[in-house]
């Protein structure tokens, strides 16, 4: 029901974003999207860039005096640094003769394969585009989603649960103590003894010109039984968010619920037993994160994500020179020691959009209005069950 095209370079003039399929007359914020964006600039272990570059969405289509219009909307996000590139990235024009190519791939990135499968003898043709600093219009599309969201009480939160070999266990039970505690960390953990171990690891990491990654969880609460369908298998709710969390940089694994940890139990220890409190059905657990079937239960919905160490060490591995086919070390490029914390920020604003995505499709409607509208009517009948 909604959807978006992206588009930009890493060093290009800037990152754009078409989003078409939002209501009419949702009352939008400009500093809501700049905030996600300064949120996802955040984090210990970043690198130079963020110095840079101080995030801000040029809204140029389909929002006036506040409100979406029902029509397509423009996003650009500025690539500052682009003015220290602009030789380097230039649109047109010819290609300067002293120019720096490319041919060592780095390993776990995009280069190799990018520059075979579009024909590229310089790779940075591919890791412009591969770059995660392209997540910025993701996270402008999420932050636009999760206002919409907040229009029906749905609230969408993240926070970091491994890093490295380190684990979180002290995590408050309460969901806004947790929100608070997560925010307030320079890694976005909400167990301090951690934190501080991760902060190590991640000096550790610097010290030894190597990266770090790790697992964080985003949770949803507030989303009504039903979004999501089990009836045709692209419909699945948790193959939506598996899918469009898979699509960020770096991202190699996703948990709903238990996840694998079910794979390791008896069923009777893995299924969420169902109660009745005389007006709603809930459960004691939430095994199942909040989806089964591909359709929302009710509960909150539960979802980790793995991330692995970025694929630029300042002490590289070795690689194969594209030209000569020698042996050589991979390239370097400016990059972080950990982007887990911002990736934790892009997590939570894909699975905003997801569920935004799910939740046009549920009520349909053409505004704002007509989707209120069909919310309350759903909940009355919902609630007669």
């Amino acid at each position: 029901m909604i959807r978006y095209l992206s588009a930009g370079e890493s060093h290009g003039p800037g990152l754009s974003i078409i989003i078409d399929g939002f209501p009419s007359n949702l009352p939008v914020s400009k500093d809501v999207i700049d905030d996600q964006l300064r949120r996802r600039q955040m984090g210990y272990g970043r690198g130079f860039r963020q110095r840079i570059e101080t995030d801000t969405v040029e809204v140029t289509s389909g929002i006036r005096f506040g409100k979406t219009l029902g029509t397509p909307i423009t996003m650009n996000v500025a690539n500052r640094d682009f003015k220290n590139w602009t030789e380097r990235m230039s649109v047109f024009g010819d290609k300067p003769d002293d120019l720096k190519e490319i041919y060592r791939p780095r390993p776990g990135h995009a280069d190799l394969a990018g520059a075979i499968k579009y024909d590229h003898e310089d790779i940075r043709n591919v890791l412009e585009r591969a770059s995660a600093r392209n997540t910025a219009t993701i996270v402008a599309a999420g932050a636009l989603a999760r206002q919409l969201l907040g229009q029906f009480g749905i609230q969408v939160t993240a926070h970091v649960v491994e890093l490295c070999d380190v684990v979180a266990k002290d995590l408050p039970d309460d969901l806004d103590a947790l929100i608070e505690a997560a925010d307030a960390s320079e890694v976005r953990c909400a167990d301090k003894e951690a934190e501080a171990q991760m902060i190590a690891r991640i000096d550790e990491a610097k010290k030894n010109g190597d990266t770090v990654g790790g697992i964080f969880e985003v949770i949803v609460r507030g989303c009504p039984i039903g979004l999501g369908s089990y009836a045709m298998p692209d419909r699945k709710l948790d193959g939506r968010l598996a899918g469009a969390l898979m699509s960020v940089q770096a991202i190699k694994g996703v948990e709903i619920g238990l996840g694998f940890e079910a794979a390791r139990r008896f069923g009777s220890k893995v299924h969420d037993p169902i109660a009745h409190n005389g007006s709603r059905y809930l459960r004691s657990s939430n095994g199942a994160g909040g989806l089964e079937g591909g359709v929302t239960n009710g509960e909150d919905v539960v979802i980790r994500v793995a991330m692995k160490p970025i694929s630029t060490l300042y002490k590289p591995l070795p690689s194969v020179n594209m030209k000569t086919k020698e042996t050589e070390l991979a390239e370097i490029e400016r990059s972080d020691y950990c982007a887990l914390p911002a990736a934790s920020v892009v997590g939570e604003n894909v699975v905003a959009w997801v569920i935004a995505d799910a939740l046009t499709e549920k009520l349909g409607g053409d505004s704002l209005e007509q989707m209120k509208d069909n919310y309350d009517q759903y909940i009355k009948r919902v609630s007669r069950r």
